[in-house]
Order: structure tokens, then sequence, then C-alpha cells
């Protein structure tokens, strides 16, 4: 087992893989940026390194630099999180030839993964049903609408590189293709430092289903059930729960088949994450697959007693799986509600400031993973999310009512955040009756009145 590990991120997942660490006995370095020296990850690491400014680019997406503080801190690993240099096939690379290991799949995996076309032509060898879409990624507009035109409107634009929602239009009639496919362009260039799109037919309405992988480097692969995470705004996840309740019992069985040929089709191990679309008839549709652990990994791990982040480590030292098929049992359900540095009010702007009062929320069967405390600094320069608010009851009921009681026992003062829109969207009737697609219609709606 490892001695020391570097956490080549920050914010709550930084913290949560620290914390994790520590529970192993294994010692931890953090990287830090000049805004976040004082960020709770590099407070509770045993050793940190400011390896640049407050940028990401000058920091945290520096791989030079996070292996440099790697090598110099004597660590043996690398976890990347999720997010920034998580889904990067030539980081891992990197790690691989400087004798660090990456707790991720391989660089090869990451590849054919984050190439859509390789990852769709793999899960079609597998006999897994794919969208239909571009064979290969595109930069020409001209010759993305003709594809989008003869496989008929509407259409989704999804970005090469990366993901989160980054990148992506839905393009409903001919005549809006050409903006959008520049728009999406624009904004994944700016996000990934990658032009390459992908057009796909855009089926609506579905409920985004995601299997939860572990996979060793002996070729043992299992899952740890689904989490639903159809609620979405502008394509990014607001609630995820585990399980999805209007999955039948044959089609999770075929569906967690289906994400285990995935994973051993791509040559998988570590954690991953196989995304599918269900359509109204209950057909399913492989997505894609991340190579990392997820945002929303907590769900699974409530529903389930598995802790994800201890098993990847295990896996990268080059350790069996923990658990085999059978052991894995789903009991209760889980709730996860993503608080960020958002105003609903004003059409979800950025909110930054200083926290001057915190109050965290607990309790039997609450969790929540942040990265605040009082006094800390909300900056400009990284992702919105705050804190994620977990909880698990023994059925879906109990899970709301645990959440609404968690949401508002939880205070933030300071900085807004989206507190109030989650309390009011877990308290809905759509909510209580599982009527994804009204959530995501009313948001829909919203947004477009606000602009």
């Amino acid at each position: 087992m490892y001695q020391k590990i570097l956490v080549a991120n920050r914010g709550e997942i930084a913290v949560r893989i620290l914390r994790a660490c520590r529970e192993m006995g294994i010692r931890t370095v953090a990287v830090c940026s000049t805004a976040d020296k004082m960020a709770l990850h590099a407070q509770l690491a045993d050793e940190c390194i400011c390896i640049g400014g407050a940028k990401p680019s000058e920091s945290y997406l520096k791989m030079e630099s996070i292996l440099s503080a790697a090598i110099a801190s004597g660590a043996q690993a690398i976890h990347p999180g999720f997010g920034f240099l998580s889904e990067n096939a030539r980081f891992a690379s990197l790690c691989e030839r400087c004798g660090i290991d990456f707790i991720g799949p391989s660089a090869q995996c990451i590849a054919d993964m984050g190439d859509k076309a390789e990852a769709r032509r793999k899960m079609q060898q597998a006999g897994i049903p794919v969208i239909p879409g571009t064979e290969n990624a595109m930069t020409d507009a001209d010759a993305a609408r003709r594809f989008a035109d003869e496989i008929g409107y509407p259409v989704i634009i999804k970005a090469s590189a990366g993901g989160g929602g980054k990148g992506m239009r839905v393009v409903e009639q001919p005549e809006q293709f050409e903006e959008a496919f520049r728009l999406a362009q624009r904004e994944t260039q700016l996000a990934f430092g990658d032009d390459h799109m992908y057009v796909e037919k855009y089926l609506h309405p579905v409920r985004h289903i995601e299997f939860q992988i572990l996979a060793d480097r002996q070729g043992n692969t299992i899952h740890l059930g689904e989490r639903d995470c159809s609620i979405q705004r502008r394509h990014q996840k607001l609630v995820e729960e585990a399980p999805a309740v209007f999955l039948s019992e044959e089609l999770r069985e075929e569906m967690g088949k289906a994400a285990v040929d995935a994973a051993k089709a791509a040559g998988y191990y570590s954690a991953g994450t196989v995304e599918f679309l269900v359509d109204s008839r209950n057909h399913f549709y492989f997505m894609e697959m991340n190579t990392r652990i997820q945002v929303e990994h907590p769900v699974t791990e409530m529903v389930t007693g598995v802790d994800l982040i201890k098993e990847m480590i295990r896996i990268s030292a080059g350790e069996k799986l923990s658990y085999c098929q059978s052991d894995i049992c789903v009991r209760g359900h889980a709730i996860e509600c993503r608080i960020t540095a958002e105003d609903a009010g004003r059409g979800f702007l950025p909110s930054t400031g200083t926290v001057t009062e915190l109050h965290i929320p607990g309790g039997n069967g609450v969790r929540v993973d942040t990265m605040l405390y009082n006094g800390c600094e909300i900056l400009p320069y990284y992702d919105s999310m705050l804190a994620k608010v977990i909880v698990c009851g023994r059925n879906r009921e109990e899970a709301i009512s645990k959440m609404r009681s968690a949401l508002g026992e939880l205070i933030i003062e300071g900085v807004t955040t989206n507190r109030d829109f989650q309390y009011e969207l877990t308290g809905s009737d759509e909510f209580a009756a599982g009527d994804i697609d009204a959530i995501n219609e009313r948001l829909q709606t919203e947004d477009m009145r606000r602009r």
C-alpha cells in the first residue's frame, strides 16, 4: 500500500480524498494555487505545495508543476479527483513515465473513452446500443450540419473533450445549427482547449441513468447499482438519487450487465461510471463512460456501504477488489443536492464572498461533503460547487423528508447559494411524484424567461 499520495485537486473532492487517505494511514500532499493557500484542503493535508497562480491554467492544470510537487515530496501516487486533469490521458501517461501511479484507469483507456467515436465503436462491438451520431469528431460546421440534416432534428452538439454540460447545444431546426455549432465550439475551446465536436440524435424525453463500476487489474469487474441524474439545468446535474425508482428489476439487471460489459470492452480498471439514456419505451442507449470518480458518488456509497475512494486507492496499488457482485446490496434510498455559490433568483449568476456564518446539518443518515469553514473565501476562479448534501432513508419518502430537514438546517452566510432553490425543488409535488419531465420542462421555461 502507498505511504504517501498527492491529491491533484481542490474543494470538497480534495477534502474527501484526504480524509479517506487519513483513515487508511496514508500520508498526504496537497497542491494549491496562490489564492487557495488558506483553503481547507491545503490545511488538512500533511504537506501542501503551492504550484502557481489563481487561475486553473496557472496551477491545477499545470501538469509539470504537479508532477514536480509529487517527485519533490516523495509521493508514490496521484489522485486527480474529478474535473481538472482527472480525464487527461496525457497527464496519466506522464505520471507513468515519471514512475508515479495515477489513481484511475490507464492512459490508453482514458483516451479511448474520451474519444467518443472510439467509445461508440467499442460499445457497438460489445453489443451495447448507442445513440445515432457522428463516427468522428468534427470542426467544420457545414459538414456537421449536413450530417444533422441526414439523421433529422432535433440533434445535440457535444464537445469531444470534457463534459459537465460545457460545449453542449440542442438544435431544434436546421437554420439554428451553424450558430449553435460555433457557439459550442468557442465554449469548449475556452474550457478544454479543443474545438472538436460531435453531433448526435437528441432523444426526448429521457432519463439519465448511470451505473457505478469498480474493476481491478486482475480482471474482476462489478457494478454497484444505478444513479438517476435526470434533473438537470443546462445539462448540469442538480439532484441525484439511488436507486432509480422507475427501473424494473429486469431492466436494472440488463443495464447493470451492459455496464459491466462496457467496462470490460474498454479494458477498464478503477472506479468509473457508464452513463445511459433511457427513453419512454424503456430502451436504453450508451451515452459515455466517465473515467474518474463522479461528483455524485456519495449516493452510491450511502446505499451500498462501499467507500469508492478507498477502493480506487487499493485497486491502483494492485490489490484485488474487496467485493464480488453478490456482496453488493442496495439498502434504502439516497438523494444528493448540490449546493452552489449561485443566485437562483438572478439566473443562477455566480456569487463570491467570505463565509461569515456556517452551520452544517447532521443526524442519522445525513452526510455533507464540503470545503467550507467560517471565514473561508469563495473565489471567482473555480467551479461554483460549495457542498453536497446527501441523505439516506429507508425509502424515497423518508429520504425526501430527511433532505428537506437537512436543507432547512443548512446555514451559509456571506455568499449567495442555491439552497432555497433546492429546498423548493425537493418539496415540490413534481419531485414527490418523480415527475422528472415536468421539473426539467419548468427549469427550461424559467431559463428561457430569464433570457
